[in-house]
């Protein structure tokens, strides 16, 4: 029998050119012109896992992609692991800041990662890392060291909603009954020091339009004597915060379930480094809500954020208008305890509050989830820390994340299963961004820690 690191050192090369190949395929979900790459992608995804070893595997037809399920049940009395992934990925636009074409992966050597990383979209989100878990599957499999039962879940929609998601969860519950959910679709601290991500925010996302005349005006006969909605909505939008940064929406904060102080003490303790922050994104200083820290402002706190604005003319040129119409989107990054339509229907309420009657303004919410967060007494996590540590030598840092996967909530609400994040990937990793990347090391130390998880679950269900 071969452990683990010997496994992986044998089968290295092919373990990266699988995975090369399933990034070639552009499975972007967005784009209805690639209908045909989904379904490839989804073919290529059932033949990995019958190859890894599971028994059953189908493509389970949805009301949009089909979603790949497959299961490896060894004896109905030990626990079993839901591995939840996605294989669609972003639009590689804007595709003139690509160093080398999105679909075409090439491996580089980088200051962060010197043994190379595979520079490709959805290299890192999702591909990369929901093909760990088929990887070490393969090895628990062929080296009879899988412990307990396994199945797969890999959609092909999570990149614009999971709209199907919820559709296929509910009408096959008694298939996906489990005992623990395991993603890996987060982030870590680094190369050195693992995390495991505890708690994601909500999202509540919506437009708004904002109507002035009933046409477009000459500005300079009609200037001065009309509300301009431009104008109009960039002081609604400005009004959205106070002199602190804090929202001025009634009650937004009413539900806000605060972090602990010992809490706050343990995320203090993840290495963080202020100057890099900025130097990272070239800025000249960090902006935020009053009373809290930048790691904090970016996890444990509700946001509001403009993600668009547009209105009047905008082409090459001068046009002399006063538009009849503006245009903002909106996102609102939730905590624990802040539902998303309930903070919908409180942005709409004061939207329309604050709008003079000189303008008009209608709200359009798009879609919204629910935060979620782990416990760290959790079995689950518990076993996911103690293989971190074995492999990286250090105990991970539970660590809550700015970002939102709404599926984690619907999971637990309908499967009634706690959610494992074990992610490999760096925020440097460049994921929804031209020149995503996932480095190697994090690729086959996913692979290596992973069967570690399964072993440790077990040993402690």
């Amino acid at each position: 029998m071969t452990d683990i690191k010997n496994y992986i050192s044998q089968n290295k090369d092919r373990f990266i050119d699988e995975l090369i190949e399933l990034l070639k395929i552009p499975s972007v979900s967005a784009d209805a012109a690639h209908k045909p790459d989904m379904l490839k992608t989804a073919d290529a995804v059932k033949k990995s896992l019958e190859d890894a070893g599971c028994d059953k595997v189908e493509i389970c037809e949805t009301p949009g992609n089909p979603i790949v399920y497959g299961e490896k049940i060894i004896d109905a009395s030990l626990p079993t692991v839901l591995v939840y992934g996605h294989y669609d990925v972003q639009p590689a636009d804007p595709v003139e800041l690509w160093d080398s074409p999105a679909f075409e992966p090439v491996i580089k050597k980088t200051e962060i990662h010197p043994e190379g990383a595979i520079f490709a979209r959805g290299s890192c989100d999702d591909k990369g890392q929901f093909y760990m878990h088929v990887k070490a599957l393969e090895y628990m499999t062929t080296q009879d060291q899988l412990p307990c039962n396994v199945k797969f879940m890999i959609e092909g929609e999570e990149e614009v909603g999971s709209s199907s998601l919820d559709w296929f969860v509910r009408r096959n519950q008694e298939k996906l009954t489990n005992d623990v959910i395991l993603i890996s679709d987060t982030g870590m601290i680094s190369n050195t020091q693992p995390s495991i991500t505890t708690g994601l925010r909500g999202l509540s996302y919506v437009e708004v339009e904002v109507t002035g005349p009933n046409r477009d005006l000459h500005s300079g006969l009609y200037g001065g004597a009309v509300a301009n909605p431009i104008n109009i909505l960039a002081k609604m939008l400005a009004a959205l915060h106070d002199e602190n940064n804090h929202i001025t929406i009634p009650s937004f904060y009413d539900k806000v379930l605060e972090a602990s102080d010992e809490e706050r003490k343990e995320m203090a303790k993840a290495p963080f480094s202020l100057d890099a922050y900025k130097k990272s994104i070239d800025l000249g200083d960090v902006y935020g809500e009053e009373g809290y820290s930048t790691l904090e402002r970016a996890s444990i706190r509700p946001t509001l954020d403009v993600n668009g604005i547009w209105g009047g003319y905008i082409e090459e040129g001068a046009k002399t208008v006063i538009p009849s119409k503006a245009y903002a989107k909106i996102s609102m990054r939730l905590v624990p305890n802040q539902t998303s339509d309930e903070i919908t229907t409180l942005f709409t309420k004061h939207f329309e509050n604050i709008a003079p009657k000189s303008v008009s303004v209608k709200v359009t919410p798009h879609h919204g989830g629910e935060a979620y967060v782990t416990p760290i007494d959790n079995i689950g996590y518990r076993a996911a820390n103690k293989a971190y540590t074995e492999t990286f030598g250090v105990q991970a840092i539970p660590q809550r994340s700015g970002g939102s996967i709404p599926i984690v909530a619907l999971f637990e609400q309908e499967l009634k299963s706690k959610t494992i994040l074990m992610g490999f990937g760096l925020d440097s990793d460049a994921i929804h961004s031209p020149n995503e990347h996932f480095g190697i090391f994090n690729y086959l130390k996913g692979i290596e820690t992973i069967p570690l998880f399964f072993k440790y679950f077990t040993e402690m269900s």
